[in-house]
């Protein structure tokens, strides 16, 4: 999941959970990610791409499992420039794998660039999440993956374990909340929503931009 913000106006640091949920060993949260992974590769399945970018990649965990699986064809995962994310990407490095950095308003790709544009857990975190949806939607040929918390789900789920109680349970670096209902919305406004998966506490959604 990222940890960056991108769009207009975005501070060029990288921002929201440090906690590793894919390398976790407690029970509850690899319960939770496994339902998350299962949804994700699903509609991965569904969309069958030839061609992914991944913006917001983060630490570039799912941009390599993408990678492996689609074999010879491109995958491109695209971040803010931090030390600690190049880190990262040098231990997930493949043939097919190409890291990015960036930090303007529009992605740096023509339009169609790519067959399927992912944004996994980071509109949450962008200033303007119409703009940065609209620029995935031009980037790419036929698909849009994306997926955030769901709201005030989440929100509760960290208030009941006593986490970030002086901001009512909002985790760091979010400052989009959408119940699953609006996420619909908002994302039905670039495209044909085509797959829509609920993995709590999550919404996922796999649009159709041609």
């Amino acid at each position: 999941m990222s940890t960056s913000e991108l769009g207009p106006s975005a501070p060029a640091v990288p921002t929201g959970n440090t906690y590793d949920k894919y390398g976790s060993a407690n029970p509850v949260v690899r319960r939770l990610m496994g339902g998350f992974e299962r949804a994700l590769d699903q509609l991965l399945g569904v969309a069958a791409p030839d061609s992914v970018l991944d913006v917001g990649c983060g630490e570039g965990v799912l941009t390599a499992r993408w990678a492996t699986r689609l074999g010879p064809r491109r995958v491109v995962g695209l971040d803010l420039d931090d030390p600690k994310l190049h880190a990262e990407w040098d231990k997930r490095r493949r043939e097919n794998l190409e890291f990015r950095t960036f930090d303007g308003q529009d992605l740096p790709f023509a339009d169609d660039a790519f067959d399927l544009v992912a944004a996994i857990e980071v509109l949450e975190h962008v200033p303007d999440p119409r703009h940065t949806i609209g620029e995935m939607r031009r980037v790419a040929g036929r698909h849009l993956l994306v997926s955030v918390p769901r709201e005030p789900v989440w929100r509760m789920l960290n208030l009941a374990r006593g986490a970030y109680m002086r901001d009512l349970g909002n985790s760091p670096g979010h400052v989009n909340h959408w119940s699953r209902r609006a996420f619909l919305e908002q994302v039905a406004d670039h495209g044909e929503v085509r797959e829509v998966r609920s993995p709590f506490p999550w919404t996922m959604v796999l649009v159709a931009v041609r």
